[in-house]
């Protein structure tokens, strides 16, 4: 079914970046400069163009041919998606480079573009601005570990502290360690004892950034049978991650499962850089984040009003105006519903209301599958500022909302991410969403019309009497069944 077109369509809104790393080039595309950015392309190549940097303090001449041709190809691409603002930045590689200067001139000139090679400090200050653009309220360390660099960035109430910059990526460790181990280690510890800062951020969360941490990430994933494969805001344990580690060191990375295996020969390094860090900054956690350099540069660009917004809330109003019926109006029925919830926190009430934005996701799809359809698109959406159990349980409020109740096979992994008394609240709003979107046939400006309160212990349901037709068989159906799941008696008045 064609969904409808917003003005966020338009080619002139799409924004382009391309990142010139130490070991890959990428273009990320876009749909508009925003709080939430839609990718709708993404495209890697591996060049290397960090191989060698250490030895001979040179880009070499095979990797600067992979990197021109990739670049020209990714320009070209951009242009034909009428990409209006296309950025252009480069890293550890170009800046330590003799010759880095001159790749980039070379590729101003053929490209027509205009290159910004980043500071060690503003390509920390980047990757910081990613994860608290994703990540609101990220309180902690932001560690990420490029081809040919790590850059450790203190964060805390969207702010940015100290932070480091070290010639620790994969290619540079290998050449530096000679590709032992146990020297290796020796070289990121050399380096991390100078941060004396490090000690300020120990029982807090390190947020890590990165393609071999990523690759890690996987990989755990798959050796503890974690039910979403669901890289941003993966969370784990400190004692468990370093285990882990620890296990693979010494084994096949190209065999190790859910580990890429384009970075099968990065990844035994890369997980000595993380079990250091873990080792020096001891956090309660690891959450590892999708967002990083590139989201930091959009997200750097805003003005400050918009970088205040919830990038969750505006991911799912943009999700409701392209795949909902009607205009968004998550506020109405969230507003409509609160009488329910009396005494909500702050982060509850966020999940309601994403919860009310995307009710409506499944209505193009046979009724058969709707619930299910919802339920695993939530699940999945490349949205961000939410938790691997708030997916979940917006997931299954929607599903509730379709399906009526939560006797669904298919719901395997809220049964593993969320507990009882979670099951019991997504159950209560999705049955609150049921019935909002059945008495108002899912149009804006209907349910406010209406009031539901809890009062003298009874659910009631007040309706004025120009609007008694809205009650039915159907309507009155799904309001006892609200009034079940909140054990109480209920009744539908006119007002």
């Amino acid at each position: 079914m064609a969904q409808r077109k917003s003005s966020n369509d338009a080619p002139h809104s799409r924004v382009g970046i391309i990142d010139i790393g130490s070991n890959s080039i990428r273009l990320v595309v876009y749909d508009r400069r925003s709080r939430a950015p839609m990718q709708i392309f993404n495209e890697k190549v591996l060049c290397g163009l960090g191989r060698g940097l250490e030895t001979t303090g040179r880009l070499q001449i095979e990797s600067m041919a992979i990197a021109q041709a990739n670049l020209m190809r990714f320009v070209a691409v951009a242009r034909a998606m009428k990409v209006a603002d296309l950025e252009v930045v480069a890293t550890a590689a170009v800046r330590d480079a003799a010759n880095g200067r001159e790749f980039v001139a070379e590729m101003e000139r053929r490209c027509h573009i205009k290159v910004r090679i980043l500071s060690g400090g503003a390509e920390a200050r980047l990757s910081a601005l990613g994860v608290i653009s994703a990540i609101p309220g990220a309180e902690g360390m932001m560690g990420d570990l490029g081809g040919g660099s790590l850059e450790l960035v203190e964060v805390g109430r969207n702010r940015i502290g100290r932070n480091a910059t070290m010639p620790l990526g994969p290619l540079r460790l290998a050449e530096a360690s000679g590709g032992d181990i146990d020297q290796a280690r020796d070289v990121v510890d050399r380096h991390l004892k100078k941060l004396g800062w490090l000690k300020s951020v120990r029982g807090r969360t390190l947020y890590a950034v990165g393609g071999s941490w990523r690759s890690l990430a996987r990989a755990h994933m798959v050796a503890r049978d974690y039910p979403l494969h669901v890289i941003h805001q993966y969370t784990t344990q400190r004692n468990d991650l370093d285990r882990f580690l620890t296990s693979i060191q010494r084994r096949r990375t190209k065999d190790l499962p859910g580990a890429s295996r384009r970075r099968a020969e990065s990844l035994p390094l890369a997980g000595i850089v993380l079990q250091r860090v873990i080792k020096f900054s001891k956090p309660k956690a690891i959450v590892f984040s999708a967002f990083g350099l590139r989201e930091g540069c959009m997200y750097d660009s805003l003005p400050a009003a918009r970088r205040a917004g919830d990038p969750l809330i505006e991911a799912c109003t943009e999700i409701a105006r392209h795949a909902g019926r009607f205009s968004p109006h998550g506020g109405e029925l969230a507003a409509w519903m609160a009488p329910l919830f009396p005494r909500e926190e702050a982060e509850a009430y966020r999940l309601r209301y994403a919860a009310c934005l995307v009710g409506d996701i499944a209505w193009g799809e046979h009724p058969d599958y709707r619930a299910t359809h919802a339920y695993m698109r939530i699940l999945r959406l490349p949205f961000v500022g939410i938790s691997h159990p708030g997916r979940a349980f917006v997931a299954l409020a929607v599903y509730v909302r379709y399906a009526g109740g939560l006797h669904g096979a298919e719901l395997v992994e809220a049964g593993e991410l969320l507990g009882a008394a979670q099951f019991r609240h997504a159950n209560l709003l999705g049955l609150a969403l049921r019935l909002g979107h059945t008495l108002s046939g899912g149009a804006a400006n209907v349910v406010r019309r209406t009031r539901l309160t809890v009062a003298d212990g009874k659910l009631l349901l007040k309706v004025p009497r120009s609007d008694l037709a809205l009650i039915a068989d159907v309507v009155q159906r799904r309001f006892e069944a609200l009034a079940t799941a909140l054990d109480r008696p209920g009744r539908i008045v006119a007002a």
